[in-house]
């Protein structure tokens, strides 16, 4: 194909021809171009039978997609037992912290009250379960200072500042400024003599009526052990816990939300003996390895490229000097190998992801999700590239050219169907949303909300007698 790029870019003309077959150095620096253009648009099987030159970059991306591939489920397994920690966790919060809490979320809220009582039974059950939670938790966990340094709860609630409002006969005086008035209760103040005497105070007369919301924060630290059974060093975690009582749509039920943030902190005192030191130094071996492999395949893509920029230039020189015309863009591209840019890609996140997870297993970083994306996105990538390979077999060539002609095609009917999606999406939301509390609720996940509408799933459901 390239071996005509002089034919695509113009037609010779008989003086030319004359002109050329005059001078011999130019026929054998021509031959010599024509040769290498031939060699270098070779795949490394044709290669290896015209110069018997080791195709050590098929060789290196074979091998280099066995190890990133098993250096991913590693990674996978051990980032599986981080999530579900987090999960188990959450879960066992709302169980401890949240009175009459059922076990299943209410739509995108924790659960509900709907009277004066189970609003003070439900905050003060909040408090003394934090008071107790070393003698009732199942888990590792201790209390935590909060953004103040201070252990303890920080209660704060929201309100109006002042008002009246009597519903008998529709008056209403309300001042929206909004008032935000807090408590803080440390352990001290939870294992005094007098320790329900807070439960008494003015802050906890609460003026329903005014009442926006109410906060309970506090914060928790735990270890997670389950790693040490996968043969791999503990995490020390931050649990920032904060319990919302909602009341601004003053509808006569308030929602409660549990919301929880799990931060991997650095553990101190970290001391573990037997095989789990033995099987992180062979893990972190391993990745260094990777890492090898990826930058030596970094440098013999990079060495392909430069050696076809510079074939490109030759080519372009005599092509500039013999027929004293320019090769146009089209034939410059064809040099540029895209497989090559996607192997270097693949290679630069492949060795950014393995040093932040060889940093992760030594417990001095917890960038988790960015590792994941890096090494799952590299691993994609090297997948990919297989395909360039397949392309050397005729009956997937086949498949590989038709795909590449009609990508364009496909992407101009998915940006139409993707307008008409939209507007049967936002449609459907103004007209449907409002009658049904899941969608309601969800506003911004559009794409998630009319899932449920396609596959006809809860939407207006009811059960049969």
């Amino acid at each position: 194909m390239v071996l005509n790029l002089a034919s695509k870019s113009m037609a010779l003309t008989y003086t030319e021809i004359s002109t050329m077959m005059a001078h011999p150095e130019s026929d054998l620096m021509e031959e010599c171009l024509k040769e290498d253009l031939k060699f270098y648009f070779m795949n490394p099987c044709e290669k290896y039978r015209a110069r018997h030159q080791i195709p050590w970059k098929l060789g290196l991306q074979i091998l280099k997609i066995v190890m990133v591939t098993t250096q991913l489920v590693l990674f996978g397994l051990n980032n599986q037992l981080v999530v579900s920690f987090k999960e188990d966790n959450t879960v066992a919060f709302k169980h401890l912290f949240l009175k009459g809490y059922s076990g299943v979320d209410e739509d995108d809220y924790s659960c509900s009250v709907y009277t004066q009582e189970d609003v003070y039974e439900s905050m003060f059950f909040i408090i003394n379960q934090y008071h107790r939670l070393k003698n009732i938790s199942l888990g590792m966990l201790g209390y935590e200072e909060n953004e103040d340094d201070r252990i303890g709860l920080r209660v704060c609630k929201q309100h109006y500042k002042k008002g009246t409002v009597l519903p008998s006969n529709y008056t209403l005086n309300i001042d929206s400024e909004v008032e935000i008035d807090c408590i803080h209760l440390d352990p001290q103040v939870l294992n005094s003599e007098n320790s329900g005497h807070w439960m008494n105070s003015s802050f906890f007369s609460l003026e329903f009526y005014r009442l926006l919301q109410v906060e309970i924060s506090f914060n928790l630290k735990g270890i997670d052990l389950q790693t040490i059974h996968a043969r791999e060093l503990p995490d020390c975690y931050v649990f920032h816990n904060i319990i919302t009582f909602d009341n601004k749509a003053h509808s006569g039920r308030i929602k409660i939300y549990f919301d929880t943030e799990a931060n991997i902190q650095e553990c101190k005192g970290l001391h573990v003996s037997g095989s789990s030191q033995k099987n992180t130094q062979y893990i972190l071996m391993f990745d260094v390895f990777v890492i090898v492999s990826c930058v030596t395949s970094l440098i013999l893509c990079t060495r392909s490229i430069v050696l076809a920029l510079r074939l490109q230039k030759r080519f372009t020189r005599f092509f500039l000097e013999k027929y004293k015309r320019r090769v146009n863009d089209a034939d410059r591209w064809e040099f540029i190998n895209g497989w090559y840019i996607l192997v270097i890609i693949s290679d630069l996140m492949t060795i950014t992801g393995s040093i932040l997870k060889m940093e992760i297993k030594e417990k001095n970083l917890t960038n988790y999700d960015l590792c994941s994306i890096l090494l799952g996105t590299s691993t994609l990538f090297a997948w990919v590239g297989v395909i360039r390979y397949l392309g050397y077999f005729q009956t997937y060539n086949v498949l590989i050219l038709t795909m590449q002609a009609s990508l364009p095609k496909v992407l101009r009917f998915c940006a139409c169907a993707g307008m008409i999606y939209l507007g049967y999406t936002f449609c459907g939301w103004i007209v449907i949303g409002p009658y049904h509390e899941k969608v309601r609720y969800r506003a911004p996940s559009l794409f998630h909300q009319w899932s449920k509408y396609l596959e006809h799933k809860d939407l207006f459901s009811q059960e049969l007698p």
